[in-house]
């Protein structure tokens, strides 16, 4: 362990060892060996964190500094990350064994989310009310919402730290930024820029570890105010759990078993090229993968055909090659759980038109599998994998289509494929989903919310709707009256 890069805790403005001597190893999914190591948070370090992050709000510093240099702060980070978005996209890519073709231009892009809440900060306005009191001057003040418990996971962890951080920041909060402890390198790396940007000690920590050690005392901590959790539905439910206890503010990103809806009028190429964007882009290891892929019985067999024939195309690689399309999955028990998932499915009467096994060669590599599903109830249409598994079922009618894409616990994202704009129109406006994209997948920008519905969890990140979720409103009220109360037993 003493010869692989070593990696501190970053807590109150200054990179630390944790107080426990416990350290972990994070693997490189590409070789299955061990590459950096870092410091594992005891519950004393993320009392250290949400201490200074609670003595950082108070602290003229930064609770004095004006929206306007709160912006300026957050434009500078914005600089450095897209400086060093290749360096970040590689150490993701060696920890996550996502493309680094797509972390290093997805960390180039996040610089923008961070540019958009510089310029929101200084335009977060309060009000002044037109009460039915003439001697009374009412306005109200939007007020940072306090600390805040951002948890990350590992995969697309610079773009979900940045709908977090952004607005978080804007607003005037402090954070206790808890990494993925599969693969925290690049957030413990992000730390430096942080610093070198120049916030206040407190504003930004940076914590690694387990849950029981780490996630469990920052979520129930009493001095919390909001937790903003990118993960798992069982997960998000001990930490609802767990805010209850203080009453912190949630906000929740779980994930899902998105929808493609292709109807019969569609473009079948770019209909396809969304399907595999869906579902073996970022090797199928994205919270809006596309895994449910309904397709209009009269073209089936077409979009299917098409699909393989590009599927062929795909190379399964080194993540850090040009060349590749596909990476390796960044835990091994993903591939375990897609192998048993795989095997329900064929039990059920599911017939793998093309993949369906790990490839033979060192690291987590899974071949993109395709599943033709006779019913609904076939397991991969229910089960998020987390994997390059695409699962296609059929269906007749529009009613049916819609029907079928709402089957599901989930509501996170859906697409929709036709040239009809009113068939657009009305069904994009009858699924239960948080995003619909239509005719396009997979596209992201700062301006837009993301969030979903049901086990996809609640609140939205990005956009100007994210501001509202860091902030509180207070109401003051102003007598203009030169007259004092006159009876204390009725209220004005």
């Amino acid at each position: 362990m003493t010869d692989l890069p070593h990696y501190q805790l970053y807590i109150d403005g200054a990179f630390c060892e944790g107080a426990r001597a416990q350290r972990q190893q994070t693997e490189n999914p590409a070789t299955g060996e061990a590459w950096a190591s870092f410091a594992c948070a005891a519950p004393a370090d993320v009392e250290r964190a949400v201490t200074a992050a609670r003595r950082a709000l108070d602290d003229p510093k930064w609770r004095d500094l004006s929206q306007t240099a709160r912006g300026k702060l957050l434009y500078r980070l914005a600089d450095l990350v897209e400086r060093h978005a290749q360096e970040l996209g590689r150490l993701e890519t060696t920890d996550s064994g996502k493309l680094l073709a797509e972390t290093a231009s997805q960390t180039a892009y996040v610089a923008d989310y961070y540019r958009y809440y510089a310029g929101l900060a200084d335009k977060i306005e309060g009000a002044v009310l037109p009460i039915d009191k003439p001697d009374m001057h009412v306005f109200t003040k939007p007020l940072p919402i306090g600390v805040v418990a951002a948890v990350v996971p590992w995969n697309a962890q610079m773009f979900l730290t940045a709908t977090k951080l952004g607005p978080a920041l804007a607003a005037g909060c402090t954070v206790v930024l808890k990494a993925s402890e599969v693969a925290p390198v690049p957030m413990l790396e992000f730390a430096r820029l942080i610093h070198e940007a120049g916030f206040p000690p407190g504003v930004v920590s940076v914590i690694t570890g387990d849950a029981k050690g780490c996630a469990i005392p920052l979520t129930s901590h009493p001095d919390v105010d909001r937790i903003a959790f990118t993960g798992g539905p069982d997960t998000a439910r001990h930490v609802i759990r767990n805010s209850a206890e203080n009453f912190a503010v949630t906000t929740l990103e779980l994930g899902g078993k998105s929808p493609i809806l292709v109807f019969e009028d569609a473009d079948l190429d770019g209909a396809a090229n969304a399907l595999i964007a869906g579902n073996f882009g970022a090797s199928g290891q994205s919270c809006v993968a596309g895994s449910r892929g309904l397709v209009q019985r009269s073209i089936f067999e077409a979009l299917v055909a098409k699909i393989t024939e590009k599927a062929q195309g795909i190379v399964v690689g080194d993540p850090l090659d040009g060349g590749s399309h596909m990476g390796p999955l960044c835990t091994r028990a993903q591939v375990e759980l897609i192998g048993r998932t795989l095997s329900e499915a064929q039990a059920q009467g599911a017939t793998l038109r093309f993949g369906g096994a790990p490839l033979d060669r060192p690291g987590n590599y899974m071949a993109p599998t395709l599943v033709d599903c006779p019913s609904p109830e076939i397991a991969t249409l229910h089960t998020e994998m987390f994997g390059p598994v695409m699962s296609l079922l059929p269906f007749d009618t529009e009613e049916e289509a819609i029907a079928l894409a709402n089957d599901s616990l989930y509501g996170l994202g859906s697409g929709v494929f036709t040239q009809n704009l009113a068939r657009a129109h009305r069904v994009s406006g009858r699924l239960r989903a948080g995003i619909c994209w239509v005719n396009t997948y997979r596209a992201i920008s700062p301006i837009a919310p993301f969030g979903g519905f049901g086990d996809s969890g609640y609140g939205r990140e990005a956009g100007m709707e994210a501001i509202k979720d860091y902030t509180r409103t207070r109401t003051t009220w102003i007598s203009t009256s030169a007259e004092p109360m006159a009876n204390p037993f009725v209220m004005r």
